[in-house]
């Protein structure tokens, strides 16, 4: 097991590494993290405080899962281009529903009309930034466009935090933090992606 990888994948391997001779394959895995990601944003949408929690399990549950399909993938040597791309599907379209159900669930609330809006710039802008980030990976490999990280955590980690947000009823101001910050950081990766699509060309 590589020590670089972060700890959720780290942790990820150990609990799929029993599989690996199982009939579970790579793309069930996929599929069950979009089926938690979808419980997540359906919950959060409600604007009910319980269901908000359990929303935000659900989301934790499925980005946790993201991980599982990739190392049991490379355990199983059954890496293929459809299962990648139906990855990467799922991963845009769990994170783009989850900053839409947190505007749906905040419609009613101080942020009105504008919440909505609000999530799916910050839905959108987590995709772009993840498509981004699996192109430049194409070009100069996986290290060379790994995201900031310290001590065995990424940026994207800050999302096992989202149960400690809706718990503390901290919605509002996390996605108006996310709606400014998650366009920032993609405009940044964009500059990033045309660099290396650039030197790539040349």
């Amino acid at each position: 097991m590589n020590n670089e990888k972060p700890w959720d994948a780290r942790l990820a391997y150990c609990l799929i590494y029993p599989l690996r001779n199982s009939g579970v394959k790579p793309n069930h895995l996929t599929g069950l993290r979009l089926v938690f990601g979808i419980l997540a944003a359906a919950a959060l949408a409600t604007g009910d405080y319980f269901w908000a929690n359990a929303g935000a399990v659900c989301f934790v549950i499925s980005n946790f899962l993201d991980h599982t399909d990739g190392e049991l993938a490379r355990l199983t040597g059954s890496m293929t281009t459809r299962g990648h791309y139906f990855d990467l599907a799922c991963d845009a379209l769990v994170n783009i529903l989850l900053f839409v159900g947190i505007g749906i669930g905040l419609a009613r609330g101080p942020l009105g009309f504008w919440a909505l809006p609000m999530g799916l710039a910050s839905g959108i802008a987590v995709a772009g930034i993840f498509h981004m980030r699996n192109r430049i990976e194409q070009n100069i490999g996986k290290q060379g466009a790994r995201q900031p990280h310290y001590l065995g955590f990424e940026a994207e980690d800050v999302l096992y935090l989202l149960p400690v947000i809706t718990w503390m009823n901290w919605l509002v101001p996390f996605l108006v933090l996310a709606s400014i910050g998650a366009p920032a950081y993609a405009l940044r990766v964009w500059f990033e992606f045309r660099a290396h699509i650039a030197g790539a060309r040349s």
